[in-house]
């Protein structure tokens, strides 16, 4: 068997961990998803729009997903502070502790994690690359951290409180952004080859974190 065909075959038996039938704790495949997606998104893109584009899904079966993680009390609606004809969808803490210790991918997580810091990165950067080409393939883009993105632009260094911190800017959405949503998922994601180089910001700040 070609290797290629054959790592893409082990991929899809990994992927039995996020895909299945019937429920797990009470969830559902595409809402584990869709919860775990809200969990790591920026605020641009915790709306039931974005939410629908990122699981492959139609508004109406997004809205109903939504609709049963709100009556699990894994999610709230609030009205948007760019728009206030939008809500932003934002997970509670008794979401959030469910993804913690019950999200099916937590066991793949544990099984990645343990191949070491430096396999981790090879395997990410090696699937993001399989990603780049199949967006461009498909002519799509899939949702990706922001600090990897065109549209953000650095402001400026500074300091609060002791601790190292940097201000930036989305120059699509035209708003702040805080180093900590640097590294949130965000659906109008378009990648580029100069991205600002705010990895020693990121390394500050977890050094500070630490301290």
């Amino acid at each position: 068997m070609p290797l290629a065909r054959e790592a893409v075959e082990l991929l899809i038996q990994a992927a039995r961990a996020w895909y299945f039938e019937g429920n797990q704790h009470g969830l559902r495949d595409r809402e584990w998803m869709a919860l775990r997606f809200l969990g790591r998104a920026n605020r641009f893109s915790r709306t039931p729009s974005a939410l629908a584009g990122f699981i492959g899904a139609t508004r109406a079966t997004a809205s109903q997903i939504v609709k049963t993680l709100e009556s699990k009390s894994f999610l709230v609606r609030k009205p948007s502070q760019e728009d206030k004809r939008s809500v932003v969808l934002h997970v509670t803490a008794q979401g959030e502790k469910c993804l913690s210790q019950h999200d099916p991918i937590n066991h793949v997580v544990n099984a990645v994690t343990a191949l070491g810091n430096d396999e981790c990165l090879r395997l990410r950067d090696s699937l993001r690359e399989v990603l780049n080409h199949l967006d461009a393939a498909h002519q799509r883009l899939d949702a990706s951290v922001c600090r990897d993105c065109m549209f953000l632009a650095e402001r400026g260094p500074a300091t609060s409180k002791g601790r190292a911190s940097a201000e930036f800017m989305c120059r699509l959405y035209r708003a702040p952004i805080s180093l900590e949503e640097t590294e949130l998922l965000c659906t109008s994601f378009e990648r580029t080859r100069d991205r600002p180089k705010i990895e020693e910001h990121l390394d500050r700040a977890r050094v500070a974190g630490q301290g």
